[in-house]
Formats: structure tokens, C-alpha cells, sequence
């Protein structure tokens, strides 16, 4: 005969709660500075450094919290992707609402990457989020709704590192979004134009119940280099370098 689970206790719960507060410390901390130490992310979370041992036996334990906590949330997010979609640019705008919310964990597996966990670690946490977006911009281009040649894993690419660049914006403080600029703006960069990108927003949006606004399109008409295989001024990679820096994301002033 099989057991019903036992409740949870206040003891349980306490703890789970100062796990969760630990990896948000840590997460906003290594984010910020990959070379805080454990009395650092301590100090943040607002628990003594014996109490961030007991539940991480060390730096590589907790990174490897952070790795399990963003693999976890991400795989969440991207449900939200298996929902089909008929355009091209309402997947993509559908997939950059799904990621922006755990846009700080993605930034933060990247930080990581030189020090703790190395590229190919990262790459195997992050390649469901890559593939998807590639294979929506591939999508598009056959489609003929995106107006590159840039090859979709590239651009894709250079993608993560425009959409990167927009967080550090707003985690700086510069410019606030709920991903509905952003998700825009993605279209713009893919060639979209401007009046269809914010229509396509706004009719997803519209479609799942979400009360956020979307901007007109004359706010959201910048030119759009990483379409056009220009340099990228802006914060983030180029579209047509060969190697695409993803694991630096300059600050947003």
C-alpha cells in the first residue's frame, strides 16, 4: 500500500526558503562581479557564512545550484514554445516573453562561464533556448517574414547578446521593460517591419490575457543593424563576427 506524502513542516520550509534567498544572493552577486566570494553572496543574502555551507559544500556546489535552479526555470519557460504558432514573428515574439523573465539567469550562467563552468557546460544548459530561437528564425526566412541573410544560428546569436544587452539596461536602471519593448524590438531586428512588429506584440499579448502595453511603433523605429549584417553599436555582439562574444555583456550607462 503506498504512503501519502508526508506535509511539509515549518522546518522543511524554512529551509527551502533560505536556499531560494542564497541562490537569488548569489545570482544578483556573481552576476554582478564573478569574483564574489562565498562571505560576499553571505552578506547579501543576509545569513552568516556558515549558514551558506550548509547548504553548499563550497563555490562549485552553489554554482552548481545556480546551473540546476536556471536549467529548471528556463525548460519552464520555454513551454510557452510549445504552443504552435503559424508566423514566424509571433513565435519569436511569443519565445522573447517567455525568456526575458529569466533573462538574469542566462546572464548569469554566461559570467560564468570563463571561471566555473566552461563553454560547453553552458552551451548544453543553454541549447534549448538556442535552437529554438534559430530554428524560429528559420522559420521566418523561409517564410519570408524576416528580411536577413544571416544565417539563423548567427543571428540567433547575435540575438541573445541584443536581448542580453536590453537587460543590462534595465538592471542598470536606464530604461524599463516588461519584454514587451523588447520582444518589438527582436522583431525589428529581424527585419519586421515596425507597424507589424508592435501589432503582432500587441495581438499575442492580447490573445493570452496580458495586461502589459506595447509601445507605438514610431518609439520602436531605430534602425536595425543586426538584420542588415551591420556592426552593432549598441550593447551585445555584431551579427556577422565569426566568433560572437555572448559571455560579456558591456554595461548599460
Amino acid at each position: 500500500m503506498s504512503r501519502a506524502p508526508a506535509a511539509d513542516t515549518p522546518g522543511h520550509s524554512r529551509t527551502r526558503i533560505t536556499r531560494a534567498r542564497i541562490l537569488d544572493a548569489a545570482r544578483q552577486q556573481l552576476g554582478r562581479d564573478p569574483d564574489s566570494s562565498l562571505g560576499d553572496i553571505a552578506e547579501a543574502a543576509g545569513v552568516v557564512r556558515r549558514t551558506v555551507y550548509g547548504h553548499f559544500n563550497g563555490r562549485a556546489a552553489l554554482v552548481e545550484g545556480l546551473v540546476q535552479d536556471a536549467s529548471q526555470t528556463l525548460r519552464q519557460a520555454l513551454k510557452a514554445q510549445q504552443v504552435p504558432a503559424a508566423d514566424a514573428d509571433t513565435a519569436l515574439a511569443r519565445f522573447v516573453l517567455a525568456v526575458w523573465p529569466v533573462g538574469d539567469r542566462y546572464r548569469m550562467l554566461l559570467r560564468l562561464a570563463p571561471q566555473d563552468l566552461g563553454a560547453e557546460r553552458v552551451d548544453t544548459v543553454l541549447a534549448p533556448a538556442r535552437e529554438t530561437a534559430a530554428a524560429i528564425i528559420a522559420q521566418g526566412q523561409r517564410q519570408g517574414v524576416f528580411h536577413t541573410s544571416v544565417p539563423p544560428g548567427p543571428l540567433s546569436r547575435a540575438l541573445e547578446g541584443h536581448l542580453l544587452g536590453l537587460l543590462e539596461c534595465v538592471n542598470a536602471g536606464t530604461w524599463v521593460d516588461d519584454g514587451t519593448h523588447t520582444a518589438t524590438a527582436a522583431l525589428i531586428a529581424m527585419g519586421v517591419e515596425s507597424d507589424r512588429a508592435a501589432d503582432r506584440v500587441r495581438e499575442l499579448l492580447g490573445a493570452e490575457g496580458a495586461g502589459a502595453q506595447v509601445p507605438d511603433a514610431p518609439f520602436l523605429n531605430f534602425s536595425t543593424p543586426l538584420q542588415r549584417g551591420l556592426p552593432w553599436t549598441g550593447p551585445g555582439p555584431t551579427a556577422h563576427s565569426s566568433a560572437i562574444p555572448t559571455t560579456e555583456t558591456p554595461p548599460c550607462t
